[in-house]
Parts: structure tokens; C-alpha cells; sequence
């Protein structure tokens, strides 16, 4: 039968001379940051985690390095206008966790990927976005999706690369990356408040040469499901997908859920899930010719940060990714509501409670458990010592402090010793805080205390905590925001009395509500295919599961 496809001639982000492009309106099919360009999509993480897990086998052997390492290009971290990327808070061990920015880009500019489909040409989208969270102690990891149609307060950034620049403006989020990886991690931050140590930008093809590698990828449907826009068509089971039967997975946003972006990010978890499961379990790591026919496609695949160019580093990385069981990587998406804004129809903006899932991965909450108990872990950093009361109070339901990267906190120095203000902001800074953040002199005062202005309590009671003050030294106070006031009962160390800073109470049942939580370990649930009318044939819309039937002439995507 003859398919109604969608288009897939559209226009970039960035105009003549690098000028911004106004959004579309009208809905996702107004433009090309719009919903309705499945063709564009396509999932690129399982890269990085493929990446990773081969070159922990192929670091100690030598022939590997001069074939690989010329494989990898790399840019500069951060593109923002303004500010970094933030920083990690070190555990009482002195450990820190590892935040890596995976994203897919859609970008056409070479021709093996634009040979696979679609308009071709210069320009790129963030179409995915996973904050790959690693713990310090490397017993967990959490994967965040953030949805490629967030609108949010974008960052003005400058690509130095390709010498352009954005003006600090609202837009959708994945449009960042075409003035860079870098910039599309300035906005990441932004929005999150978390810390981002390194990116990983995956290209189009390298799913398909990796899930050959690795001999295939085993998935699950729940019903038949045809997606004339991916092309995606399976029969309801499990099926081995390789090449582009792969690709057209992780591409079909039509296929799932309510056949948005939001049921195709639940069906990438359950990709990635898998592959990890396949590269841990089916002997791929043992056998050298696989090894390197998988490293071989996962480093021509990526672009990273300065930070991560070159194999010693990515066998580093790959070592801290590899020390992670499978039960406990957790994947989840970004809370989000519909975005009601005039002209942003169609699109998403993160929910208030998203604030909870930020909180616990900037302050290395384990997420393992899907059901929202909280782990062992998790209830011991927010558990009161038995011997004396906590001295943090519960964090607030509502509302909830802001992420650190989004406080600037004015360090007062009224100890008398010279440059504490200097020393005592540097350190919050270090700990993640907005790199706005400074210390002035004041007058001399006893008592080191935390003041805030109204509506700004909690992230008060979040900087006393940083620096290890119980919430008595947090008191309402007269502006600029926050202030953390330094007497002199406090003349040295960046923790006061030397401790360790009390740990930021999360509630880790919060962080995963209506976050689609699930371990790479599950491999009893299918992916759901969608029972809407989110695809069409011949101009009649149905559902896929009706279009499969409706399509015997088409080949199926697997046995």
C-alpha cells in the first residue's frame, strides 16, 4: 500500500551569518525543532555505553591505540557566554561522581549519514539529551533523559569553532547544538543546576555498526507495531534487531507510548538497557575481532570533550561505566508538563518536581530502586545520626530549593581575617553554586549565620548545609538574595569546625515520580506500543498496531 510519509525537507536553526531563527508556531509540525520530524531522530547514547565497555578490554593492548585514537574528535567543553559548566561535591572520602552530557545528534554533514535518509546539509539539533550520572563510589548510575522539546531560558553561547554566536534567549532546548556541544551542555545546566564534567555527541551511524558488532540487540514489543515514518514493523514478541532495524527503533517516536517523544525516550531506556545486558552477558567482550570491530564503530561515532580525547581517558571512563551491575542503572526522563505558553503548542517545559530528580543527582542520590523505596544508601544520607538530632531540617515540599548552579551566593566576611570571603566563595563555587557567587568585607560579627530574603528559605537552608551550619544559623535577613555571613566563630576551613558538610536530604521517591524509572537489568517488560491514532496511512490516521495488519506488503523490520 501506498504510505503517507512525513516530510523531511526542513530548515535549520541558524540563519545567514549565524543569526538565531525565530521558532516556529503553529505546533510540532510548524518547523524543524517541531515534534512532527521522526525521520530526524535517532538515538545515539548506546555509543558512549558500548564505547565505554569495549575499550576496558582493548585498553591494554597497544595496536588498539594508534587505530582508535585517531577515530575521536573533539571541542571544548563549555560554549556558554558566561559562567562553567559547574562543579562536583567530593563525598566524606574525598571522591567525586562523574556527570557526561550524551547527545545525539541529528546532523546530516557527512555522507555516510546523510546517505541514510533525510535533508542533508550543514546545522545540527540535540534530538537526544541523557545526563549520564555515575556515583562516587561507583556502585550506581543514573540515566536522565531530558526531552529534545523543553523550552526553556536558553544561555548566550559562542561557538568558537565554527566563530558564531546566540544571544541569551527562550527556545527549545535542542537547538543549541548547532552552535555547538558545548553550548547544548551551557543549557543543560542552566536548566538543571547539574554539574557537567564531560559530553559525548554519538553521529546517526553508529548504531547501525555497533548493534551489528555486538551481534544484535535483543527488544520486546507489547503488541504489532507499524511506523510507516521510522519504518519500524515488528510482529508482538522479542526480536534481535541489528543495522537498521536498530536505528528505526530508536527513531520511532509514532511506535510508543502516546506516540510523542516521550514514549520513544522510554523505548531508547529499553535499548540501552539491553545492549548493556548483551555487552555484559554474551561473551562480545571476549572476543577480540568483536572487540574491535565494536571500539572500532563506537569511537568514529563519537565527538567529546577536550577532557576525554584520547583512549587513556575513555578507558578510564569506560573502567568507572564497567565497576556498575546492570540492577543498578537506573533510567529515567525529565518530569515535564505541557507547555501552555502562546505560539510553544506541542512542546514541554520541566515540571516543578523535576527539581527533586535534579537534587539527587547533584547530590549523588542512588536511584536503583524502581519502585521509589529508597535504597541503603539513600536512606543513610538522609537518616538523623542516632546519637543527635539531624541538623538539617526535611526539605521543604513546596516549594523546593533551587538547583546549586542557580544560586549566587553573597559571601560576607566579617571575621576579620583577610581574604575568608574570597576562600569561602571559590569553595561554593566548587561545590556547584552560581559562578556568580562572591565575597565582599563587612563589618565584624560574632556569629557565622545564613541570611535570606523572602521566598528564598530553602536555598538558604541549602547553602548552611554546604558548608556544614545547622538550620538555627539560617534567619530571615535584608538582600541581595542569599548571604552567608562569616563572624568570627569561623576563622578557617571551608566546612565549619572542619566537618564534613552535613549531606542534602532528597526524597527519592519524589525524584522518580512520573519519571518512567527502570533498570538496565529488567528484561521482563516490553515496550509498549501506542494504542492512539498516532500514525497514518494513505491519509487515514490509525493506530500502529491496526497499521501493521493494514500493511502485509511491508517487509518486517525482524524475524
Amino acid at each position: 500500500m501506498t504510505e503517507i510519509q512525513a516530510g523531511d525537507s526542513q530548515s535549520r536553526r541558524r540563519g545567514p551569518g549565524g543569526a538565531n531563527v525565530p521558532l516556529p508556531t503553529g505546533g510540532r509540525a510548524a518547523g524543524r525543532t517541531g515534534r512532527k520530524k521522526p525521520r530526524r531522530r535517532a538515538l545515539r547514547i548506546v555509543a558512549i555505553s558500548t564505547a565505554g565497555l569495549v575499550l576496558v578490554t582493548a585498553g591494554g593492548a597497544a595496536y588498539f591505540y594508534n587505530k582508535l585514537s585517531g577515530n575521536i574528535h573533539s571541542s571544548a567543553l563549555f560554549a556558554g557566554a558566561t559562567g562553567d559548566a559547574g562543579h562536583e561535591k567530593p563525598d566524606a572520602f574525598g571522591r567525586t561522581p562523574i556527570n557526561i552530557l550524551v547527545i545525539g545528534s541529528d546532523t546530516r554533514d557527512n555522507p555516510e549519514d546523510c546517505a541514510i535518509g533525510g535533508d542533508c546539509g550543514a546545522g545540527a539539533n540535540a534530538d537526544v539529551e541523557m545526563v549520564l550520572h555515575v556515583s562516587a563510589d561507583r556502585s550506581n548510575a543514573t540515566v536522565m533523559s531530558v526531552p529534545r522539546d523543553t523550552m526553556a531560558e536558553l544561555p548566550a553561547c559562542n561557538d568558537t569553532k565554527d566563530k558564531t554566536s546566540m544571544k541569551a534567549q527562550r527556545g527549545q532546548i535542542n537547538s543549541t547544538l548547532d552552535y555547538g556541544p558545548g553550548c547544548t551542555v551551557a543549557a543543560v545546566h542552566q536548566l538543571t543546576g547539574i554539574p557537567i564534567d564531560h559530553f559525548v555527541t554519538v553521529d546517526f551511524s553508529g548504531v547501525i555498526k555497533m548493534s551489528d558488532a555486538v551481534g544484535g540487540v535483543p527488544v520486546c514489543v507489547s503488541d504489532d507495531v507499524y511506523d510507516p515514518y521510522s519504518h519500524l514493523k515488528l510482529k508482538k514478541g522479542t526480536h534481535t534487531l541489528k543495522g537498521m532495524a536498530a536505528l528505526q527503533f530508536v527513531r520511532s517516536r509514532h511506535g510508543f507510548g502516546d506516540g510523542s517523544d516521550l514514549g520513544r525516550t522510554v523505548a531508547q531506556h529499553s535499548f540501552i538497557g539491553s545492549m548493556v545486558r548483551q555487552l555484559k552477558s554474551a561473551g562480545t567482550l571476549t572476543n577480540p575481532g568483536a572487540v574491535l570491530s565494536l571500539a572500532d564503530a563506537a569511537t568514529k561515532a563519537l565527538t567529546v570533550d577536550n577532557g576525554l580525547n584520547g583512549i587513556p581517558q575513555l578507558i578510564g571512563l569506560a573502567d568507572d561505566l564497567n565497576k556498575v551491575p546492570a540492577s543498578r542503572i537506573t533510567f529515567t526522563t525529565m518530569q515535564n508538563v505541557p507547555d501552555t505558553v502562546r505560539g510553544e503548542d506541542g512542546r514541554v517545559l520541566a515540571a516543578p518536581t523535576a527539581h527533586n530528580l535534579f537534587d539527587a543527582i547533584t547530590n549523588d542520590q542512588s536511584l536503583t530502586n524502581s519502585n521509589g523505596d529508597k535504597t541503603a544508601a539513600a536512606a543513610q544520607a538522609t537518616a538523623a545520626p542516632s546519637s543527635a538530632p539531624a541538623t538539617v531540617p526535611s526539605a521543604p515540599t513546596q516549594p523546593s530549593g533551587a538547583p546549586a548552579g542557580q544560586i549566587a551566593v553573597h559571601v560576607k566576611n566579617g571575621s576579620e581575617v583577610t581574604g575568608r570571603a574570597k576562600e569561602i566563595a571559590d569553595a561554593l563555587i566548587a561545590k556547584g553554586y552560581s559562578s556568580k557567587t562572591t565575597g565582599v568585607s563587612t563589618t565584624k560579627t560574632s556569629k557565622t549565620v545564613v541570611t535570606y530574603v523572602a521566598g528564598r528559605e530553602a536555598d538558604a537552608l541549602e547553602v548552611a548545609a554546604s558548608v556544614g551550619l545547622p538550620a538555627s544559623a539560617v534567619q530571615p535577613g535584608e538582600g541581595p538574595g542569599v548571604s552567608l555571613v562569616i563572624g568570627t566563630d569561623w576563622t578557617s576551613g571551608t566546612n565549619v569546625g572542619g566537618a564534613p558538610a552535613a549531606p542534602t536530604q532528597v526524597d527519592t521517591k519524589a525524584a522518580l515520580s512520573d519519571a518512567s524509572a527502570q533498570t538496565a537489568d529488567d528484561s521482563s517488560s516490553c515496550t509498549q506500543v501506542s494504542h492512539e491514532d498516532t500514525v497514518a496511512i494513505n491519509g487515514v490516521g490509525m493506530t500502529p498496531v491496526k497499521a501493521y495488519s493494514k500493511s502485509p506488503d511491508v517487509q518486517d523490520s525482524a524475524p
